[in-house]
């Protein structure tokens, strides 16, 4: 389960879109394990550090072995450039992504039907009034070009028997991810609009499931200098994901 994350950009280090070469490089942060015997679950910090590629990786290596070099090679010396011991620490990076996923025991049809009746039931009100907002109604078609789009296979955005046989919930799962996009972009939409502003840093959780063929609302508000507060609502206008973001003024960046 994609329990949330925080993503964490660096302007003045940015990736563009110049026809240059990028690397991602994943790692595990750390792992923790929560709950009763039996009930246990494992939360798992997955980092994502995103750079701009360059020739560090080959050299002092001649072209027999450049053309020689293995993809384990080449991947070893990419991830020896981008970790950092301060999770905090960017780097080479340009943006830095940590991904909190949930892992947990095999579960009963009943059981797995009871867990999300509980949470799907559970209405939690916005705590603040939305200065803008975007409704859509999700269907099979955006969830499967989505999953594409991102490598995601499982079954619980794709099969609807699967939703509700093994997993206990009535619909395709609208991605969790899939509503940091639509909450971000949204901001930064709003942030052209008056100034020049841009993102830093967005912390999000997920708290709620969405479905396909229901209303999903994006909303946010600014809460003060250079942050502001995004958030989907449900068909029931109860928060499914929530996410707090700090800017800063793109005249300070360096060049």
């Amino acid at each position: 389960m994609w329990a949330g994350g925080r993503v964490q950009y660096s302007h003045s280090n940015p990736l563009t879109l110049d026809a240059g070469r990028g690397v991602c490089a994943e790692f595990i942060r750390n792992m923790t394990v929560k709950g009763n015997e039996g009930e246990e679950k494992l939360f798992v910090s997955i980092e994502r550090r995103l750079a701009k590629a360059t020739t560090d990786e080959l050299e002092g290596l001649s072209h027999a072995q450049v053309d020689a070099l293995s993809k384990e090679t080449f991947e070893h010396r990419v991830r020896q450039r981008l970790w950092r011991d301060d999770e905090g620490d960017f780097g080479p990076c340009s943006i830095l992504e940590t991904r909190n996923i949930v892992f947990m025991r095999n579960r009963s049809k009943e059981e797995a039907a009871a867990e999300s009746a509980r949470t799907a039931g559970k209405k939690i009100e916005p705590k603040h009034v939305a200065d803008w907002k975007h409704s859509i109604v999700p269907d099979a078609k955006l969830l499967f070009r989505f999953s594409a789009l991102t490598f995601n296979a499982h079954a619980i955005h794709l099969d609807p028997e699967y939703c509700r046989e093994v997993e206990g919930h009535r619909n395709l799962l609208f991605h969790g991810p899939l509503s940091y996009v639509f909450m971000v972009t949204l901001l930064q939409q709003q942030l052209r609009k008056q100034g020049n502003e841009v993102v830093k840093q967005v912390e999000y959780r997920n708290i709620a499931p969405l479905y396909c063929h229901e209303p999903v609302t994006f909303c946010g508000t600014k809460t003060g200098p250079n942050k502001y507060e995004i958030w989907t609502q449900n068909a029931e206008g109860g928060m499914a994901v929530k996410g707090s973001v700090i800017t800063e003024q793109a005249s300070s960046l360096s060049p």
